[in-house]
């Protein structure tokens, strides 16, 4: 967001003190529609005088808890502020961004420290945040406002939150940066909650696809059904990263399922190969660890949470349909 300057206000506060309020500055709407009717330039001077006085008895308040940051929710009933309360407000010395979305709420007071505040009467010195630096900066003709230095009341516990600026020549390819950031900030997540990794390309799926399938042959009916069934589904992912990559997908995961069965556990979809491929770490061979005689590996390699939080899932879907007895159809 920018910081206002419509009214001449600062865009640079040291030692800031952040508060967010969630109404506005700005006259007050009655709920039913009406009309005032002024018969002379005294009823419309009066006016204006009541207007002006209930603005700077706000911007009073708000001056008074200490407040020289002030974030602005974005309003759909009237204007969140209006052009008077600007005046007034940069007349004492606060630095003004408003049009803040609604569902950005609840993370810049995490990452500030303040609390929401809904009505002037509630805005008191205790809701504030604090930050070392509130400014705006330009940075190949965008501006933002950048807080830096936040002092969190819990800093052992409190989290601590560092923005990423991503930019793009226009909106498809920064919605697709974006995408590409949200992808690869999820796969660190997945290796801080837990570190391990697996063979890419639907190796890890075909392997324990391969596992259920022969420990299917040992079981009595009809539970090797169930479990040659859930076999069957596994390859599914193989089966899929064969089609989007333009590939045979029969050939594609019958050779895999072939190679898995030769103890080949590492062998996934290659896109590289256009057939299958060894999907290890790079520059080591198909099995644990590597070999001389084994091909080089691809590096392509995933977190192990990916594929176990997929099994979960799905393992719960189905477990949930099976629970339906009955399906009541209605119009």
């Amino acid at each position: 967001q920018q910081a206002v300057k419509s009214a001449g206000g600062p865009t640079r506060i040291e030692k800031a003190r952040i508060g967010l309020i969630q109404f506005q500055l700005s006259p007050p709407k009655p709920d039913m529609e009406n009309q005032i009717i002024v018969n002379d330039y005294r009823q419309m001077d009066k006016i204006l005088k009541e207007e002006r006085t209930y603005l700077l008895n706000m911007a009073k308040k708000i001056k008074k808890a200490k407040c020289n940051v002030l974030l602005i929710q974005k309003s759909i009933l009237r204007d969140a502020v209006n052009d008077l309360s600007l005046h007034f407000l940069y007349k004492l010395g606060i630095l003004v961004v408003k049009d803040i979305e609604r569902d950005e709420v609840e993370f810049i007071c995490k990452s500030t420290g303040c609390k929401p505040i809904a009505d002037i009467d509630s805005f008191t010195e205790d809701k504030l945040g604090s930050a070392d630096l509130v400014e705006e900066v330009s940075s190949l003709g965008a501006r933002y406002t950048r807080v830096s230095g936040v002092k969190l009341p819990n800093p052992a516990t409190a989290p601590k939150t560092v923005s990423i600026v991503a930019r793009g020549a226009n909106p498809l390819i920064l919605d697709e940066a974006e995408r590409s950031l949200h992808d690869a900030m999820c796969v660190v997540r997945c290796l801080v909650k837990k570190r391990a990794l697996l063979p890419g390309g639907g190796a890890g799926e075909m392997a324990v696809s391969n596992a259920l399938a022969q420990a299917a042959t040992t079981k009595a009916y009809p539970d090797s059904i169930c479990w040659k069934a859930y076999a069957d589904a596994l390859e599914v992912v193989p089966v899929t990263l064969a089609e989007n990559a333009g590939l045979n997908s029969i050939r594609v995961v019958t050779e895999m399922r072939a190679r898995h069965a030769k103890g080949e556990s590492n062998v996934g979809v290659s896109i590289k190969r256009g057939g299958v491929g060894v999907m290890g770490e790079e520059g080591k061979g198909g099995q644990p660890g590597g070999s001389a005689s084994a091909s080089a590996g691809e590096g392509v390699m995933q977190p192990l949470l990916v594929s176990t939080s997929a099994i979960e899932l799905a393992s719960e879907t189905v477990k949930m349909i099976l629970r339906i007895d009955d399906i009541a159809l209605s119009r």
